[in-house]
């Protein structure tokens, strides 16, 4: 099961407990980063540009469900278009 990420007019809710809030993600993504040295040697990463990234899988903090998370409508946002294939 794929599940979409989060926009400004959505927000995950697991179906078996009503948690809106704790969720564990595991994605995978490629990006390239910008790292700047000092002179010690440390490194601080100065810029991020994700190239891809893939939801693998969200598990309900509350009730441990895994693949139970569904996109709702965020309070005063219109309803989210239901996925293809539906």
């Amino acid at each position: 099961m794929t599940i979409a990420a989060p926009t400004a007019e959505t927000r995950w809710r697991c179906t078996l407990c009503g948690n809106l809030t704790r969720f564990d993600v595991t994605r995978s993504s490629k990006v390239i980063e910008f790292l700047h040295f000092d002179l010690g040697g440390e490194a601080k990463v100065e810029e991020t540009e994700v190239l891809t990234e893939t939801l693998e899988s969200v598990r309900c903090r509350w009730c441990n469900a895994v693949d139970q998370v569904e996109l709702v409508a965020r309070p005063g946002a219109e309803e989210p278009p239901a996925a293809e294939g539906s």
